[in-house]
């Protein structure tokens, strides 16, 4: 049983056509007829297929014992690649076939014949491109459009300049069980232009943000602009929602979090609104079927996994850390994205790597857990990839709050966070050993108490910058290798001096053991741009950071 929100589309879009025995009818009154030939939900014209060396997947419906044909046009091969109809899911008929690799471009026109009994039917996909397949998930971040972002009007008139980037957006569905099939679109395949990614939402009231995400927009646009290669950009997102729903069954159980719905919503405060938020009422969300532990894995991503795919893009946290589940987000994570990897690289049959690359965007601005919840997203390394999570690359939004706007975590400033999620693709997806996608990473730190300082250096591709003196604290401590609340306090602590690779400290105001240090460990660390490390070259921050002194 699923619930979903908004219009139920038929199983392919109105423009695309199916021809049985010379009459022409829509899929959806072919699927009604004597026949239930069709293409999954979410195959449609303008839609972008994986490239080489990747192999795409088409799939459909059909009569049981039937024989599918697909043809793709124009091909210098001139291959025809053939299915039987077996039974599948829900007792439906299903046939797929697997496409030799094709190079970018395009148009191609995609042909599928069923032929049962003597007679043929068949579907025409038109304007098909070859490209890289970009799945974009989370929440209300990753659902913010375009329109609310900063520079809308102009970012929405170079839309035009992009015909082959196309976009699609799954609509809001959760279900209690995996859904085969993509259950309702809010947007079909679209080519981009000023229209296709300013689309306002089936219910504008419920769901604010309608099409197109403007994370997912400036990251596809701006890697085309380095690859100038056809990007097919899929959304399905869910604004307010944790984790949890996203992750399939086996990983709420390894990270022993079974009882997540019930905790959820026991823990939610009775205020209808978080002013750091900027969501509907937290009490109200989760309530709805949305929250329930792998509710949009069953209805938002199971159903993509049959496809063939170049990588997926994350924005959620927010709503975890309101439900003060920070330290259970480090174990849910890095296992989302394994379970996510496993079941791509199984549905498509072995077409989709094994370990693609995963991007994610690190918090930006929000209430007091933001701190631990940005490195549990990191699963406690601070910094990406790492032993627990490999081809992983992360966007460091912590400064990226304007100021002049209200403190909501829906940050205007989007086209930055896509940025630097591209450096990290260029390198971990395209292996472009030139993209420098992290920011300085702490090496090492020396405690000199003759001159009570501390020497913080840094691994950083090219020369260390420092824009102003404030972000690190020390805890001092009335007890050796310990930072209990008890018996120590964090202090701030400034930088006096600082070189290409190094910083220094002072830790002057405690008179005790320094125990541990810490780095722009606050909700809100600095204003746009102006934490207090960054590199000069790649003009990239240094991620927050923790640890302990020995």
């Amino acid at each position: 049983m699923s619930q979903k929100s908004g219009i139920q589309f038929c199983l392919m879009s109105l423009v695309v056509v199916i021809l049985i025995g010379g009459v022409t009818c829509t899929a959806n009154n072919a699927h009604e007829g004597q026949s239930d030939f069709a293409l999954a939900s979410y195959y449609g014209n303008h839609m972008v297929l994986q490239r080489a060396p990747s192999r795409a997947v088409i799939w459909g419906y059909g009569d049981v014992g039937a024989n599918v044909t697909v043809s793709v046009y124009p091909d210098i091969k001139g291959k025809t690649y053939h299915s039987a109809v077996k039974t599948g899911p829900e007792d439906k008929g299903v046939w797929s076939v697997t496409l030799d690799p094709m190079p970018p471009g395009g148009p191609h026109t995609v042909k599928a014949v069923q032929t049962t009994t003597g007679e043929g039917q068949s579907i025409m996909l038109e304007d098909v491109l070859f490209g890289d397949v970009w799945l974009c998930s989370g929440q209300s971040n990753m659902c913010f459009t375009v329109k609310w972002g900063q520079n809308d009007s102009a970012e929405i008139a170079a839309a035009a300049d992009y015909p082959h980037i196309r976009l699609f957006t799954a609509d809001q569905v959760a279900s209690d069980s995996p859904l085969y099939d993509v259950e309702s679109i809010m947007q079909p395949w679209s080519v981009a232009s000023p229209e296709s990614i300013n689309g306002t939402s089936h219910d504008p009231i419920s769901y604010p943000f309608g099409y197109f995400s403007a994370v997912c927009w400036f990251f596809g646009r701006d890697l085309y602009d380095q690859l100038n290669v056809p990007m097919g950009l899929i959304v399905s997102a869910w604004g307010g929602t944790g984790i949890q729903a996203w992750s399939p069954p086996e990983v709420i159980k390894a990270c022993n979090d079974r009882e997540s719905d019930r905790k959820r919503m026991d823990y939610v405060p009775r205020s209808a609104t978080h002013r750091y938020v900027g969501e509907d009422s937290w009490k109200i969300d989760v309530a709805k079927p949305r929250q329930h532990d792998s509710a949009l894995w069953n209805a938002m991503i199971h159903p993509f996994v049959n496809m063939t795919i170049k990588g997926v893009i994350w924005y959620q946290g927010e709503a975890n850390a309101v439900f003060n589940e920070t330290y259970v987000y480090s174990c849910l994570f890095p296992k989302m994205i394994r379970s996510w990897r496993d079941g791509f690289h199984r549905g498509s049959g072995g077409l989709t790597d094994p370990v693609f690359p995963f991007g994610f965007a690190q918090l930006s601005v929000g209430s007091q857990n933001y701190p631990e919840l940005r490195w549990s997203q990191t699963a406690g390394y601070g910094y990406t990839p790492n032993p627990e999570m490999p081809r992983v690359f992360m966007s460091v939004g912590m400064d990226l709050w304007a100021g002049r706007e209200p403190l909501n975590v829906h940050i205007r400033d989007k086209q930055d966070v896509g940025s630097r999620l591209v450096l990290g693709a260029r390198s971990l997806a395209y292996g472009d050993s030139t993209a420098i996608f992290q920011g300085p990473l702490p090496v090492e730190v020396i405690l000199i108490p003759t001159f009570k300082i501390m020497n913080v250096s840094y691994n950083v591709s090219g020369t260390l910058e420092v824009r102003n003196s404030s972000g690190f604290q020390i805890c001092c401590s009335s007890e050796e290798k310990t930072c209990k609340p008890q018996s120590s306090m964090w202090m701030d602590a400034k930088i006096v001096y600082h070189n290409n690779i190094m910083v220094t400290i002072t830790t002057a105001m405690c008179a005790k053991y320094i125990t541990s240090w810490r780095y722009d460990w606050e909700p809100v660390p600095c204003r746009f741009k102006q934490c207090a490390v960054y590199c000069k070259e790649t003009q990239l921050p240094a991620p927050p950071f923790k640890g302990d002194i020995a």
